[in-house]
């Protein structure tokens, strides 16, 4: 189930296991240890001094965050995505979970935004995707009990999947365990899954400090990351499938 209960103590250091697979038109498959943040929009970690460096979140790096007017707070810039297409969120709680700053430096190929009622309950969710050209597309979902939802695909990602197909999505939060996991669907065959489960634990100076030393430099090895399987693909000679200039939905940058 989706509903505060299911929340860890925030903020939450959510270490776990991050697998890709494709199956179609070639098979490959890689399998990593990662971790992420689960942060209260109402209390995102502020650290100072070494440790700003090694954890900081910035309201440019969601949404539309870049935009003209837009916030510096991240809450306030996802109240206004939802509140463009109809939903007030205002008085409930946020939760999101996404890579932090890492020296500077950050790549989320997926964030995810849990939006409560006062109830608790879970009102809607928000899967933005990012893609290595600097662009950004959330699709707004409203999960089951389970956590799934199914959406459209709309939104260029890997230059060897155009951007046919649907996405069955798992967004799901449940006893401080998180699961996210996207598979890509066509008639017939499921060409592409990514999926992520992770257990939350409180973050701490000594918590963070022991996760900066097993997985150093997250962010930027997951950039690395992407591009070195891209480029094992590209040398099996995958079909590259041409970019068509980006559409900006409203409220995202």
């Amino acid at each position: 189930m989706n509903t505060v209960d299911d929340l860890p103590v925030l903020p939450a250091i959510v270490r776990g296991t991050l697998v890709h697979r494709r199956a179609d038109p070639v098979r490959h498959a890689f399998r990593n240890r990662v971790y992420q943040w689960l942060v209260d929009l109402d209390d995102v970690p502020a650290p100072r001094g070494w440790r700003h460096l090694a954890c900081s979140f910035d309201a440019s790096d969601h949404l539309g965050g870049t935009l003209p007017g837009a916030s510096a707070d991240i809450r306030t810039n996802v109240e206004r995505f939802l509140a463009q297409r109809g939903i007030d969120a205002r008085a409930g709680r946020m939760v999101m979970l996404a890579n932090s700053r890492v020296l500077g430096h950050v790549f989320d190929p997926l964030s995810v935004f849990w939006c409560f009622a006062p109830d608790g309950n879970l009102l809607c969710a928000i899967a933005e995707v990012h893609n290595t050209y600097g662009e950004r597309h959330a699709y707004l979902v409203r999960p089951g009990g389970n956590g799934r939802a199914e959406v459209d695909k709309e939104f260029y990602v890997s230059p060897f999947n155009d951007v046919s197909g649907r996405y069955a999505m798992q967004l799901a939060l449940t006893g401080g365990t998180v699961r996210t996991a996207i598979t890509l669907h066509r008639p017939g065959r499921s060409p592409f899954v990514a999926a992520f489960v992770g257990t939350g634990t409180a973050a701490t100076a000594s918590s963070l400090a022991c996760t900066l030393i097993r997985y150093p430099l997250m962010p930027q090895r997951v950039t690395l990351a992407i591009r070195l399987h891209g480029l094992w693909l590209w040398a099996r000679r995958l079909p590259v499938v041409k970019r068509l200039p980006h559409v900006h939905q409203d409220g995202v940058a």
